[in-house]
């Protein structure tokens, strides 16, 4: 058994080790555009998605070069990380954070950026999910 192996053993559970947002391997095995389509419904005709294992969950946002601190801030309190995709004004963001994957979060993640962009004077595009 390994060090991290030994360290989860002691307090009761496998130690996690931390997930790279940024590995080459990582692919979008799903992807939301279309606000009427459900997230259960997305995740659904995902058949290359393994729900049980954690993905990066990605949302696309547009919102005002002066409002990108503001939504950093406001994200990263629940992990998320805001990362500029395109500058200009509005500014193309991605909204990134490692996650296992269900219909309820994506629901609930979707409604949370869209209330944020909007607060922001932005938009929330949708999303995609990536896994190696």
């Amino acid at each position: 058994m390994g060090v991290f192996g030994r360290l989860g053993s002691m307090f009761g559970r496998r130690a996690e080790l931390p997930f790279d947002l940024d590995n080459p391997a990582l692919e979008i095995v799903a992807e939301a555009f279309d606000p009427a389509e459900a997230d259960s419904a997305v995740l659904a005709r995902s058949p290359r998605l393994r729900v049980e294992e954690k993905a990066v969950l990605r949302h696309h946002l547009v919102l005002p070069a002066d409002e990108v601190e503001r939504a950093r801030a406001v994200l990263a309190q629940d992990g998320w990380e805001l990362r500029v995709v395109e500058t200009g004004d509005p500014v193309r963001l991605h909204a990134l954070r490692a996650q296992v994957i269900t219909a309820l979060s994506c629901a609930q993640e979707r409604s949370r950026m869209a209330g944020l962009a909007q607060r922001l004077g932005g938009d929330a595009l949708g999303w995609d999910c990536l896994q190696t």
